[in-house]
């Protein structure tokens, strides 16, 4: 079989591509390994930027029940500072709107096949996969699988940090609900750091990345250290007091943070890079959305305006490569005892300033309004590009 476009991935930054390339009328085959639509480890966090990439694909967070965030607070022990942020965010599972993200790709005429992997069994032009047995032959391949690799496509360059990250969802109580609602919050602990926000349907999205010798120290798993936080993090312990968990927890180990993919000549013509393919933002910034979408919607538009991946790989990490390199900062300052005391003195003095942290590590406004500028071509579904 011989399809135009292959996109290896159906999450957020997969699915954002299809919907733009098929909107523009292109062939466009997605597939995707989850059969259905599952949680990811992620923040979960949506800045102004992704929810105006998001718009601009058609999808409205209104009627996804996303929750409303203006406000930042960072925590550390008994002390807690807090600052407005430069836009209004959302908070919004991963597993809603990748679905509505799916669904959406499918209306604009995207074939997505789920519950299906691919293998690369050939990297040049064409592109061939093994797609459950079956070769599948393409020009172009929009690589979109998160934080797996693709087995001769891998991820090279960066030394992932040595930490284990959790997510799950909770139902706080009424009170504590209230207390959290419209801001988010990053604990600053000993060996890692927590985020806490509210998404849709009265959940709430714990994430957390944490030393993995702290775990040794707990016996290794989850319930352990959720029971040592709740003993020594004071604020952790009255926000999630009476909390139940709506979710398992997941885990991952050492993502690659930093990451930020550099065109090479082994590159084939037709490979894009998207989302933790392309680029990995620490967590502590809560920029990753952002990124993932602003690579679709930056590929889509470049293979529309027919240029190559290497084209691609160079705007994207024009655009990215100084955000994610203050955003590390940021991230071992998050994790350090001697960063931690400057950035509460910091929030204490000079709220702003925290402010100023949030905006040198988002995306670049010349980056966002250069790939907002893009005007699909008419294709097949021009209605739903109008809609």
């Amino acid at each position: 079989m011989t399809v135009p476009i292959v996109v290896a991935g159906g999450g957020l930054a997969g699915a954002a591509a299809a919907c733009m390339l098929a909107r523009a009328g292109r062939n466009v085959l997605v597939f995707e390994r989850d059969a259905k639509a599952a949680n990811k480890i992620c923040g979960e966090f949506i800045s102004g930027e992704a929810r105006t990439y998001l718009e601009r694909i058609g999808i409205g967070l209104a009627g996804l029940g996303a929750h409303p965030i203006q406000e930042f607070r960072l925590v550390r022990g008994l002390s807690v500072v807090s600052c407005a942020l430069p836009f209004t965010g959302f908070g919004l599972s991963r597993r809603v709107l990748d679905e509505a993200l799916l669904c959406h790709a499918e209306r604009c005429g995207a074939e997505v096949r789920r519950g299906q992997t691919v293998k690369l069994t050939r990297d040049r032009d064409p592109i061939v996969l093994d797609a459950g047995g079956a070769e599948v032959r393409t020009e172009s391949l929009f690589l979109a699988t998160g934080k797996h690799d693709l087995r001769g496509l891998r991820r090279d360059g960066v030394v992932p940090p040595d930490l284990v990250g959790f997510k799950l969802h909770l139902r706080l109580t009424r009170a504590q609900l209230a207390a959290l609602a419209g801001a988010v919050e990053i604990l600053l602990m000993p060996d890692g750091y927590a985020g806490l926000q509210s998404v849709e349907d009265g959940l709430v999205n714990l994430c957390l990345l944490v030393d993995p010798a702290r775990l040794r120290r707990m016996g290794g798993g989850w319930d352990a250290l959720f029971e040592d936080l709740m003993r020594t993090e004071p604020h952790f312990r009255r926000r999630l007091a009476g909390a139940s968990a709506a979710s398992r927890p997941i885990s991952i180990y050492r993502v690659p943070f930093g990451f930020v993919h550099s065109p090479t000549s082994d590159d084939a013509p037709g490979l894009f890079r998207l989302g933790d393919q392309m680029a990995v933002i620490p967590a502590f910034t809560g920029d990753g959305m952002s990124i993932a979408l602003h690579s679709a919607l930056t590929a889509a538009s470049c293979y529309l305006a027919g240029l190559p991946g290497a084209a691609y790989h160079q705007r994207m990490r024009a655009d990215v490569a100084g955000q994610i390199a203050r955003a590390g900062l940021l991230d071992r300052a998050g994790r350090s005892n001697a960063g931690q005391t400057t950035l509460m003195l910091l929030g204490a003095l000079w709220p702003g300033g925290l402010r100023v942290a949030a905006r040198l590590t988002r995306l670049p406004n010349r980056a966002v309004s250069r790939t907002l500028a893009f005007d699909l071509p008419p294709g097949r579904t021009a209605a739903v590009a109008a809609a």
